[in-house]
């Protein structure tokens, strides 16, 4: 380097180090600043004045209420000269009071540091209210207490307690409409005199879609565990004591129409493992393995394999069944998903590669319109 370029340089790094130098004296001078300011009696009052959407309060060792924010107020109904010298345990309910809750929390957050909670409280007309709190310890500069802080939540537990009631009644409607199907489907083809076991199929399907959808119930259609619809699907056909199936895979979460799909291509899969693969032979045995990855965009993938051992020697089918055409339709409307299945001659491999999603926004897959196009499986 030629010592005048060589000068510029020095002369700019300088420049930049003593930048930061100055960025960061800034800095300290804005933190002190601040802590000043917090430390002024009279801006923490008007802070508290002013965070009405909490109910602020300061308690004695004995759980004797020494201060009262306007928030607290605002939410429980009583005042501050009302509120300051009660106990605090007269915002908790009467159960809770005589299961010594209040004393429990003061002890806890004392000896601990902190104390949350959440739980139905009382305002001062007796009105329930719903809160999230937290109780914490206060020991500085010779001042001994506790101070609680709640927000009334009881607007979003309402409304968390409607949904559910709703959710429980779709669940118990689609349960009981499925039955219906069910049934209406088993008496129409026996009328028609349809062979049984295209009977006894169409309904194994049915009860395919009804353990899907319990899979769903059991987490509030908040999407399924993977290891659990593959669990489901395959426990009709394990035998104590044979271990017939491997399963192993990381935990994954499916999105609603993801779980119904897949639980509906694994019944497909186990059925024809049964009646043409592996699961016709006592010697015949089914792995079922998955991993997931992420790529470059952040999003998620999901490889799952099925593959079977053991069994007869397979070859490919002659025509395409209605089970090797759900199969492949499955996962066509999901971005990037795809099955594919290999008659392998030492067992069948089905590869299921999808996206991973965290949101239901796709279509719940048309199983009743894959069913009037379908016929029997091969």
């Amino acid at each position: 380097m030629k010592p005048r370029r060589c000068a510029r340089h020095v002369s700019r790094s300088a420049a930049t180090a003593t930048n930061a130098r100055s960025v960061r004296l800034g800095a300290m001078a804005d933190d002190e600043k601040l802590a000043r300011t917090l430390s002024d009696p009279g801006v923490a009052t008007l802070i508290l004045e002013h965070a009405r959407e909490y109910a602020i309060l300061t308690l004695d060792l004995a759980g004797t209420i020494t201060s009262w924010s306007a928030g607290a107020e605002r939410i429980t109904g009583y005042t501050s000269d009302e509120a300051v010298g009660m106990d605090f345990a007269v915002i908790f309910t009467a159960a809770d009071r005589s299961a010594g809750q209040p004393r429990f929390e003061l002890e806890q957050a004392w000896r601990e540091g902190r104390a949350e909670d959440s739980r139905w409280h009382l305002r001062k007309d007796g009105e329930r209210f719903w809160a999230n709190g937290v109780t914490m310890s206060l020991r500085d500069a010779g001042v001994e207490g506790l101070i609680k802080v709640i927000r009334d939540e009881t607007s979003g537990r309402l409304a968390d307690e409607q949904r559910v009631l709703l959710l429980n009644e779709l669940n118990h409607r689609i349960n009981n409409t499925l039955a219906t199907v069910q049934s209406l489907v088993e008496q129409t083809l026996r009328a028609a005199e349809v062979d049984r076991s295209v009977r006894d199929d169409l309904t194994a399907r049915l009860m395919a879609l009804s353990d899907a959808h319990n899979a769903l119930v059991a987490e509030n259609w908040a999407g399924a565990d993977l290891h659990a619809i593959v669990t489901r699907a395959l426990s009709p056909y394990e035998q104590p004591g044979r271990g017939r199936f491997t399963v192993d895979g990381p935990p994954v979460r499916l999105s609603p129409p993801q779980a119904v799909s897949m639980s509906l291509v694994l019944h497909e899969l186990a059925t024809n493992a049964v009646k043409y693969g592996a699961l016709r032979t006592l010697s015949g045995s089914v792995a079922v393995d998955w991993n997931q990855h992420v790529d470059s965009q952040g999003g998620r993938h999901l490889t799952l394999l099925w593959a079977e051992e053991g069994g007869p020697v397979v070859s490919a089918p002659t025509r395409r069944g209605f089970g090797s055409r759900l199969i492949a339709r499955s996962f066509a409307e999901d971005s990037g998903g795809r099955a594919r299945i290999d008659f392998a001659a030492g067992g069948v491999r089905c590869v299921i590669e999808l996206t991973l999603s965290t949101e239901a926004e796709l279509p719940m897959l048309d199983v009743v319109e894959a069913i009037r196009a379908g016929e029997p499986d091969v």
